[in-house]
């Protein structure tokens, strides 16, 4: 049988066992699958006769319904040419006009099945809600009433002039990965959108609701959005005043993030930057546009554009640390990671087999065999899990540091905002909660730093002018400033609120007197902006002394993993022994301090006793700066006859001053478990 015929069946066979649990007719896709093969040259007789001893089969309602569907994106194809084609000036009127062919085609067969997912059915559109994107095919957004009322309307984006089957192949590898997990009993929170590719260069997509771009989130957040470290961070604050549902944003973004770290490094997934990465308010972290896979990434002439494994960031980090308060989240991140890793690498052969199916499909980026052994290669399955897990926090932190990521999304942004210049002005602003307003006698007209004390850290004089012409003058630190900005964010949307100026500053710079020049102009917006933002019992509390009702939190955050109550400084390692060879895997450290208190750059020397020719001595790389750092690194010692009598001596350094250290008779040691072993003599 011909390869091309075989992949054909093969992909639908695979298809229809996947959607079998979710969707209710899966014969749907078969049916839609044979229509678009019959354009193949060789073979389209044979693709007529399956769709056509299929349709038999389904009987007259069900082919009904395909009837339906097929008139749908034909009137949805057409508007889209039409739109497209139409001016800049014409475009939404074009689009209005051809909308109503929609409103005609559910008159007349008042509901239809979604092609995209034929298990919602969809009564009409709401024309209001419909519009186009203004990318170079001008893709489609249409708003479909759902028949289960209390759901809420469906978005699609229907795409013309794109090929969308390697969307697909790739959307239904990740949800094979994803149930690979929930089987293990692990729910990483993953989003995985359908998309249905309807014919030669079209198709639709799902639009997933409460959710935006990472690119918008950093616009939001200023020119310099995406170099900041608490961008994210700010934005989920804002949404989640309450701290019980911000600790519940965090679990989200915490399985979600190492999921999708995990299936776009073992997928090569490329061309990843902040517009192509998204979020929804409930915390959950998903990717979408998958024109470029299995490493395929774009050069700039010899400059790879996609430089880190997968998208990890510092801003990411900073978010799930909570700004650092708890470092070891990271710790509980990266055995997440490395846990899913290692899970789907039990199944590797599966993968690699439905991807094999897919080779002579015609996929632009999977046509060869050196494309399998791109998946192979990330995949590792001649790995044994240690060494899998070291391998992928390598991978963590070669992410974590490549700020390549971070410029390429701040070009990116740039971009974005310049063409963005005749955007539509801001929506009006929404309360979030009831503000507290006070009498117009005790608001401020304005404030002015006079000047400031030169300290290390120095304080700002401010003249506090109010409404009723009292001065009053008051010393605030640039910390506190940041505070009441932060405390503010908490409250106001980012677009209310002025830009704060940042902290860093370039070397031979004035700063102390270049921050008087940007806190002015931040206290004149300030104050000049809304009322009920100038007049916020915060601002007031600030800058007249006065006491502050705080409302009171849930203080019950959501744990992520095991918390630890040892507050003593400690190491973690697994410790194994099989035919003669030891092998010792230090995974994390933590409550390591210098003795000034401040956070070592540490790593671990080994040395097995009795050591009589000294050679015995093995040595971890540095992680900087951390008191609870992340390793994940193995020592093996070959030629171990016996552990009987012999003793691991780990110690624990910071740029060769002692930090701790700790003596384990092998002998006693609990093979193949992960064991926390106390540092002495470090500083608690």
């Amino acid at each position: 049988m011909c390869q091309s015929y075989k992949c054909t069946l093969q992909n639908i066979l695979t298809l229809t066992e996947h959607e079998k649990e979710e969707a209710r007719h899966p014969c749907e896709h078969i049916s839609r699958l044979l229509k678009n093969a019959q354009n193949e040259v060789h073979f389209k007789i044979w693709y007529q006769k399956l769709l056509a001893a299929l349709q038999f089969c389904a009987g007259k309602t069900l082919n009904n319904e395909f009837s339906k569907e097929r008139k749908l994106i034909r009137i949805l194809e057409d508007i889209a040419k039409e739109v497209k084609a139409a001016s800049d000036t014409k475009r939404k009127e074009v689009l209005k006009v051809e909308l109503n062919r929609l409103s005609q085609f559910f008159q007349e067969v008042k509901f239809c099945r979604l092609p995209v997912n034929p298990a919602l059915v969809v009564l009409g559109i709401e024309e209001n809600s419909c519009s186009y994107f203004t990318s170079n095919a001008f893709p489609l957004k249409i708003s479909f009433i759902n028949a289960n009322a209390p759901s809420g309307n469906i978005n699609v984006i229907f795409k013309i002039g794109d090929d969308l089957r390697q969307d697909m192949l790739v959307l239904q590898i990740i949800r094979v990965m994803d149930n690979i997990w929930l089987q293990e009993g692990l729910d990483m929170q993953m989003i995985i959108y359908r998309c249905l590719s309807t014919g030669k260069g079209q198709g639709l997509v799902q639009m997933v609701p409460d959710a935006t771009t990472l690119a918008k989130i950093h616009r939001e957040s200023g020119l310099i959005g995406p170099l900041k470290e608490n961008t994210i961070k700010k934005w989920f604050r804002h949404h989640h005043p309450l701290e019980s549902s911000y600790q519940e944003a965090i679990r989200n973004f915490f399985y979600s993030c190492a999921g999708w770290c995990v299936v776009t490094f073992i997928l090569g997934v490329c061309d990843r930057h902040s517009d192509n990465i998204m979020l929804t308010s409930a915390g959950h972290m998903f990717h979408i546009d998958f024109g470029r896979f299995l490493g395929h990434a774009q050069t700039f002439g010899s400059i790879r554009r996609d430089r880190a494994p997968f998208i990890f960031t510092s801003e990411m980090e900073y978010f799930i640390t909570e700004g650092g308060k708890n470092p070891q989240r990271f710790q509980e991140f990266v055995e997440l990671c490395c846990r899913a890793y290692n899970t789907v690498r039990k199944h590797s052969q599966l993968l690699l087999n439905l991807l094999e199916m897919m080779l002579h499909a015609g996929l632009p980026e999977l046509n060869s065999i050196q494309d399998l052994k791109y998946v192979y290669d990330n995949l590792r399955p001649q790995d044994s899990d240690l060494q899998a897990t070291s391998y992928f926090t390598r991978k963590i932190k070669e992410s974590l540091e490549c700020f390549p990521v971070k410029l390429n999304n701040l070009i990116h942004t740039l971009v974005q905002m310049s063409m963005a210049a005749s955007a539509k002005p801001p929506a009006p602003e929404t309360d979030a909660q009831e503000w507290m307003m006070l009498d117009a006698e005790k608001s401020i007209a304005r404030a002015t730093i006079l000047g400031f004390n030169k300290k290390s850290d120095p304080l700002y004089l401010i003249q506090v002018v109010q409404t009723c012409n009292m001065v009053t003058f008051v010393e605030k630190s640039f910390d506190q400033f940041s505070k009441l900005h932060s405390d503010l964010q908490k409250q106001f949307p980012s677009r209310a609120l002025p830009e704060f100026p940042h902290s860093w500053h370039l070397p031979f710079t004035d700063l102390e007197h270049k921050r008087v020049k940007d806190l002015n102009l931040y206290l004149k917006q300030l104050l000049s902006g809304p009322r009920k933002l100038a007049n916020n019992e915060l601002v007031l509390g600030f800058f007249l002394n006065w006491s502050k009702k705080i409302l009171a939190k849930d203080s019950s955050p959501v744990t992520l993993g095991p918390q630890s109550t040892d507050h003593k400084p400690g190491v973690q390692l697994v410790i194994s022994y099989k035919s003669s060879r030891l092998t010792i895997m230090l995974k994390h450290m933590r409550n390591i301090h210098l003795p000034d208190g401040s956070s070592p750059s540490a790593h671990a020397e080994f040395y097995l006793l009795p050591d009589p020719y000294e050679v015995s001595r093995r040595k971890t790389r540095t992680a900087p700066k951390s008191s609870d750092p992340t390793y994940n690194e193995i020592v093996v010692y070959d030629n171990v006859t016996e552990l009987k009598g012999r003793v691991l001596k780990l110690i624990v350094k910071s740029k060769g001053m002692f930090v701790g250290a700790v003596n384990i008779q092998l002998s006693s040691v609990q093979l193949n478990e992960e064991k926390w072993y106390p540092l002495g003599n470090s500083v608690i």
